[in-house]
């Protein structure tokens, strides 16, 4: 990670293979500053899961998500993808 490269760990919220806690306690070992606090991401007027930002690090929940995130929240999947692929976080505000 220090080289520079982005990395995104996802997990659907409803994931029992690879839950939230599971990801949250491996990142947490890795001890990297956090850039921005939880918050909840949204789609299309809803809570589509929460985002925290490390450096070069970014771990987003999707809600209502199993361990396969496209196949649960498709459309929930293109918006966290879409800002991976922007270079942005998720959206932080109801539009």
């Amino acid at each position: 990670m220090q080289s520079g490269i982005r990395v995104w760990i996802y997990s659907g919220d409803t994931d029992y293979i690879v839950s939230v806690t599971t990801s949250r306690y491996a990142i947490d070992k890795i001890k990297t500053p956090i850039k921005t606090s939880w918050y909840p991401w949204y789609f299309q007027g809803e809570v589509g899961g929460y985002a925290i930002e490390y450096e070069n690090l970014t771990f987003v929940t999707v809600r209502g998500s199993g361990h396969f995130v496209p196949g649960y929240q498709p459309a929930r999947a293109l918006t966290m993808f879409s800002s991976f692929i922007n270079g942005t976080l998720p959206p932080q505000y109801l539009k």
